[in-house]
């Protein structure tokens, strides 16, 4: 028997319904790879396309002969709804790709699974759908999700076994490829799973979804505790509530080996069991003020533990321009000494000071570009501490072994403080970012990360869970759900109708 041809793919795309278009430019800049581009990108140390990818690969690989067919691997992180000629454009490639590599055995997708695009609500279903009417109904059709994907009836019907990450921050990357990897092999030799699948009227503020402990803890160890014989999978996607799209709400998807109706009551039991918890999943920020007060005090005394601060309400991660200033206006005013902030996106800062070169004297100017209301001006003296062209390998995290590319990026002193900026935009959940402009983190008294929640993977060497503060300013990527100006999220939805009742 010839070895079986495996069509591979990626979409990597969280969209934030409040945040400015993602253009084709921004995939680019990103990863946007195709046939041969894409499958010499898989084979160096450092690849730009999607971890799961590589974990499917390296587990095919240890098995049997296979081939592996490469398509388009298109990753954004994440940003606003996806420009629709660029989505079109997407498709179009993989569906040449693929009917050009026809027949193939199985095809293996690494999808976030919260996309949106500017005119279609569900990108990720309509992918799985055009690939499904290329390969046909008997043809393995597998796929990754990001742990908050915002998982639709078509995503569901379209591929046979769909599996969400379990950790976050999103260190399983590798293992739910392999995973993946073990579904297609079993396929291949005969399987046929069923799913079940719930939709529960849930958008958890993001700052509760930590899987080390808390709610989502229990909710996944919960749903870990069914597998059996015939569970073979339980996904757990808390969602992207920032979507604003009818897809929102958290999902559970149950695969088994061959039984649809236990697929589906597991699905319903976990459902039941995360909807009696949902009081928990809760926002615990600190103020301002107190962030000031709290890094004023360790600045000031070198015996006190130093700290992190995390600025949820603008991480690029989920949409956030990466450049409010808030907490950076607040720092520079009160005299906090010993902290650094970052990364801040403003390439016209980026390329100003690389254009200064190190040592030079002058006004920095930031967000003199944006257009966004959360992205105000900030103006302070500032000396360039160093330059780096942005290209990084993570060491740690969610970025351990993987090409990141900041774009030119410069280290600031603006009074006591040291500001990273950088010209592509990218949360600061990966040391290395800042190490290569020559910062050294254990030697802060705080820092301030643009992150939400993967820096938690990156940074747990210098800061554990009790000295991390998540500060509350105003941002994009707000996790006090009151304010966000929802205008298609599904209702009634807790805890925006927190009076509400459901069952499954």
């Amino acid at each position: 028997m010839r070895p079986p041809r495996i069509a591979l793919g990626a979409f990597m795309l969280e969209s934030n319904g409040h945040a400015p278009v993602a253009t084709r430019a921004e995939f680019e800049a990103a990863c946007w790879l195709e046939g041969d581009a894409l499958a010499a990108d898989l084979t160096r140390p450092a690849p730009r396309a999607p971890t799961a990818l590589t974990g499917f690969i390296r587990a095919m690989d240890a098995g049997r002969s296979w081939t592996g067919v490469p398509l388009v691997a298109a990753a954004a992180g994440a940003s606003g709804p996806m420009d629709q000629d660029a989505f079109d454009a997407l498709v179009a490639a993989t569906e040449d790709r693929l009917r050009a590599a026809m027949p193939v055995d199985g095809v293996f997708l690494s999808l976030h699974g919260a996309a949106t695009a500017t005119v279609e609500v569900d990108p990720d279903g309509v992918l799985l759908a055009r690939v499904r009417a290329i390969v046909g109904p008997d043809v393995p059709v597998i796929a990754t999700l990001d742990l908050h994907a915002n998982v639709s009836r078509v995503m569901v019907d379209q591929a046979e076994v769909l599996i969400a990450f379990v950790t976050n921050p999103h260190v399983d990357m590798l293992e739910r490829g392999a995973e993946a990897a073990a579904a297609m092999r079993a396929m291949l030799g005969g399987m046929r799973p069923r799913s079940g699948f719930v939709k529960l009227p849930m958008i958890p503020p993001a700052t509760s979804q930590n899987t080390a402990s808390g709610p989502y803890a229990d909710a996944i160890a919960f749903g870990q505790g069914l597998l059996d014989h015939e569970v073979m999978n339980v996904s757990i996607s808390s969602g992207f509530s920032l979507g604003d799209t009818p897809k929102n709400g958290l999902s559970v998807v149950v695969t088994a080996r061959t039984d649809a109706t236990r697929a589906q009551a597991a699905a319903e039991e976990v459902a039941r069991f995360i909807w009696s918890s949902r009081g928990r999943w809760v926002t615990r920020l600190t103020s301002l003020d107190e962030a000031v007060r709290r890094a004023g005090q360790v600045g000031a005394d070198p015996a006190q533990p130093s700290l992190l601060l995390a600025d949820v309400a603008d991480n690029p991660g989920g949409g956030g321009r990466g450049n409010t200033v808030w907490i950076l206006e607040a720092f520079h005013k009160a005299g906090v000494q010993g902290a650094a902030l970052g990364v801040f996106f403003d390439p016209e800062l980026a390329a100003e000071v690389h254009l200064l070169g190190p040592g030079a004297r002058f006004t920095a100017r930031f967000n003199r570009a944006e257009t966004n209301v959360f992205s105000h001006v900030f103006e302070a003296e500032a000396v360039v501490e160093a330059l780096h062209d942005g290209r990084i390998t993570g060491r740690r995290g969610i970025y351990a072994g993987r090409e990141v590319d900041l774009g030119p990026c410069a280290l600031l002193r603006i009074g006591g403080l040291r500001v990273a900026v950088s010209s592509n935009r990218r949360q600061l959940c990966e040391p290395a970012m800042i190490e290569a402009l020559g910062v050294d983190i254990a030697a802060l008294r705080s820092l301030v990360v643009k992150s939400r929640g993967h820096f938690r993977a990156g940074f747990d060497e210098t800061f554990p869970p009790e000295r991390i503060l998540e500060v509350d300013v105003p941002g994009l990527t707000t996790v006090v759900l009151d304010r966000v100006p929802w205008r298609q999220v599904p209702r009634p939805i807790w805890p925006l109708d927190a009076d509400m009742t459901w069952a499954p």
